[in-house]
């Protein structure tokens, strides 16, 4: 059978409006996070700072996900980065005039927080439905050398945080971005069907059928052993966000370590951490041109995350070459851990119960994700970070064996399909 074309016009736009959205999200992340740390000088209320983008992630896909079962998911995409766009607009006004406050940072970084949560669904939903029949791995193998692709764009934003001092014109540029893509994605051409789909409306109220959707979404995880399975794994991996978060403060905090280089200690971190980005682009174009037999998934996604937990906690004791290398190979196996994930869990879930399981898979892994931070902002208060991060990474390898190998039978049926 002739394989289907991949490149249509509605998988252009969407990769063309998310690439300049990832690329504006991507340096003011990374400058807001300088700008946080510098001006507080705690890695507990950096942490905090963290961990309140994502709180909104523990309810907020959970709520979404039975509406975007039943609504129009491309316009929801569109509107929220309009929304966003304002939002670091009006960080940009602030900032701009001189008017610098934590809390309003906090409070600007959790509506954001909850903005994305939302996002997340809905994008994660709609975007199996602008696939070609075939293309998946190739397609996700695209996904996800996006974000890679926008990290290129930290260096640059540590370059004029540390020149100017300031996020303001980073803001600005992001906020341009988000407009930017919404505009692409508006001339999305794609028909949804999921909506005529759905079971038929409740004549009780729509508060009842949100009620009865919501128990459907959560009784089918229950019953799908190996969604389960690779949901819970996922939410122990993302106890590792909080303790990469340590990575950074380490750099800052110990710049005698790195002073053999000719570079200051946050340009070196930028510099080492962006071989993941590399890894992360090599796995990704592997990805797009060799096919994983079906029957093999399942093997090659244990073996990355075993060894992607293993290099994690290592990589802060090895020299900066070594460091480099590292990160450069735990980022290919992550792009490999993340299509087989992706593309198997979306295949596999019906497109009428698609929002509700992937509104339930974020909430659990954010779950995970706030833990984490909160955990490690709290150690590191106390112990050093590369301990605190080996601690981190043998929980989590640990979690491999619990719901991934336990559960083999059941994760497998879900991996080694085409």
């Amino acid at each position: 059978m002739k394989l289907q074309k991949l490149w249509t016009y509605d998988f252009t736009v969407i990769t063309i409006g998310s690439l300049i959205s990832m690329v504006g999200s991507s340096m003011a992340g990374f400058s807001i996070s300088l700008l946080v740390l510098d001006y507080t000088g705690s890695t507990f209320l950096y942490m905090l700072f963290n961990v309140c983008y994502q709180l909104p992630l523990l309810f907020m896909p959970l709520i979404a996900g039975p509406y975007l079962d039943r609504m129009s998911r491309k316009k929801v995409i569109y509107w929220l980065d309009f929304l966003s766009a304002g939002l670091f607009f009006l960080m940009f006004l602030v900032l701009r005039a001189g008017w610098f406050s934590y809390l309003f940072l906090l409070a600007s970084n959790t509506f954001y927080g909850a903005i994305n949560s939302v996002y997340a669904v809905a994008y994660d939903s709609f975007y199996p439905n602008l696939i070609t029949e075939g293309n998946s791995q190739r397609a996700y193998a695209v996904s996800s050398m996006l974000w890679p692709l926008a990290s290129i764009m930290m260096p640059v934003a540590a370059a004029v945080y540390e020149a100017l001092g300031s996020a303001v014109p980073i803001f600005a540029a992001n906020a341009a971005c988000f407009f930017l893509a919404a505009c692409f994605e508006r001339t999305i051409r794609c028909r949804e069907t999921h909506m005529a789909s759905a079971p038929p409306p409740d004549s009780a109220g729509k508060l009842r059928q949100y009620a009865r959707d919501f128990r459907e979404g959560l009784a089918y995880i229950r019953g799908e052993k190996g969604l389960l399975c690779i949901a819970l794994y996922f939410t122990a991996l993302n106890l590792c966000s909080g303790a990469d978060n340590l990575i950074l403060p380490f750099f800052r905090s110990h710049p005698q370590r790195f002073a053999a280089w000719p570079v200051a200690a946050v340009t070196l971190y930028a510099i080492v951490s962006n071989f993941e980005v590399a890894g992360r682009l090599v796995g990704g174009m592997v990805q797009y041109k060799v096919r994983i037999p079906p029957e093999r998934k399942f093997l090659a996604a244990l073996a990355a995350y075993a060894a992607i937990d293993a290099i994690g906690s290592l990589r802060l004791f090895l020299p900066i070459p070594l460091m480099a290398a590292a990160f450069f190979v735990q980022g290919m196996l992550g792009v490999t851990s993340y299509t087989i994930r992706t593309t198997a869990t979306q295949a596999y879930v019906p497109d009428t119960m698609r929002a509700r399981f992937n509104g339930a898979f974020q909430m659990m892994t954010s779950l995970g994700t706030v833990a984490g931070s909160l955990l490690v902002g709290a150690l590191a208060e106390v112990f050093p970070e590369r301990a605190v991060i080996v601690g981190i990474y043998a929980v989590v390898l640990l979690s491999v064996y619990l719901f991934i190998y336990r559960g083999r039978a059941h994760v497998a049926d879900v991996y080694n399909r085409e």
